[in-house]
């Protein structure tokens, strides 16, 4: 084997970097030595030392910078491919501590109890949950969302807090505690409170396993508190999972909605909840029922969003909304302040979306109590 031809490398002082380096043409990469490894480190130091050496001339400040108050604003939402405008480097609009209802929505002859479940993750669930929830008091009904993800996304997104231990869902499962005792008021909308889940709760899946009745927990301590607070809607936010927390859900609601992304992996995760639904009903809820399925983060560019979205509409004719929610930046931010999209950004097509949604559930709400 030919040896490499010796090449004579000249090394910058002060950075060790080298010059005139040869290139051996059967490898094409230059044998440099050991000493030019540690170069950044020497140009850092010589340039601190250029530093205050220009410092003991000069006596000007360096500028301060100030940090954003908030996330950076993406500036994709209707059409990511136009130009951005002005007005949406503005700061979002800060959250009052009371709002008024905007419109008036028809009640329903009873409380409508809907559960949002779709065993697929990553579909819109507590997305549209507390969209949707939010978006019917502000109609002026009376809504109450309760969190069973230990992630407690769904807390997050309606501007409570919920740090470690802070009682909420586990409590009321767990201990038997009052659903009352622990609902807290969310400043998104009047009339809108929520029951809060910390992390504690991911540990009910397994500690529910030994008690007797464990399907039924969540039931009885909705009807105890139905039975002295008026509810028009209770929205019941599922992990994704078909555990005990979604099963709960499943045996004290009786309404069910299924958000489906138009992607095809979400028709597979339909699929076996529509086994599971059917099994709650035959031996658990028989008044259980599949009334609304709400097509999610859906992209008009695309034809695959067409097609399932066809899709769905084939399989569940009546109870697809004809309201479509599209794929939105402004909805996917909206948490990351604390705040529903409808309080966030509400002339966004996202929180057009869920307002027209919201609509139509509470007209199929009024026209079946009719």
């Amino acid at each position: 084997m030919l040896e490499p031809p010796e090449a004579e490398i000249q090394v910058t002082s002060g950075l060790g970097w080298p010059l005139n380096v040869e290139v051996d043409p059967r490898i094409g990469w230059p044998n440099v030595p050991r000493e030019t490894l540690d170069w950044p480190e020497r140009a850092t130091a010589r340039s601190l030392h250029v530093a205050e050496t220009a410092t003991t001339t000069t006596t000007t400040a360096p500028p301060l910078i100030e940090l954003p108050p908030g996330p950076r604003r993406a500036r994709f939402d209707e059409d990511e491919f136009s130009s951005p405008s002005a007005e949406e480097d503005d700061p979002p609009v800060a959250t009052a501590t009371t709002r008024s209802p905007t419109t008036s929505l028809p009640v329903p002859a009873h409380t409508r109890i809907i559960v949002v479940a779709n065993q697929k993750g990553g579909v819109g669930k507590t997305t549209t949950a507390v969209n949707v929830a939010a978006a019917l008091a502000l109609g002026g009904l009376t809504v109450l969302v309760v969190d069973l993800d230990p992630q407690g996304n769904a807390t997050t997104a309606l501007g409570v807090d919920h740090p470690p231990g802070t009682p909420g869902t586990y409590e009321v499962l767990m201990s038997g505690a009052a659903l009352a005792d622990h609902v807290v008021d969310s400043p998104e909308a009047p009339n809108l409170v929520a029951l809060p889940a910390t992390i504690d709760l991911a540990g009910a899946e397994i500690e529910l396993v030994s008690i007797v009745a464990r399907e039924s927990r969540l039931q009885r301590a909705l009807r105890a508190y139905l039975r002295d607070h008026h509810a028009d809607y209770v929205f019941l936010d599922c992990p994704p999972s078909l555990g005990l927390l979604t099963v709960n859900a499943l045996v004290a609601a009786n309404e069910i909605l299924v958000p489906i992304q138009c992607e095809y992996y979400a028709l597979e995760g339909v699929t076996q909840l529509m086994r599971t639904i059917d099994l709650v009903k035959g031996e658990l809820n028989n008044e259980l029922r599949l009334s609304t399925v709400m097509l999610t983060m859906f992209d008009g560019r695309t034809k695959l969003a067409a097609q399932v979205a066809g899709e769905v509409r084939r399989h569940f004719p009546a109870e697809t909304l004809a309201s479509v929610i599209p794929r939105s930046v402004r909805i996917s931010e909206a948490p990351s302040y604390g705040q529903t999209v409808l309080t966030y950004q509400p002339s966004s097509a996202g929180a057009v979306s869920y307002l027209q949604a919201a609509q139509e559930i509470a007209l199929r709400g009024a026209e079946e109590g009719a």
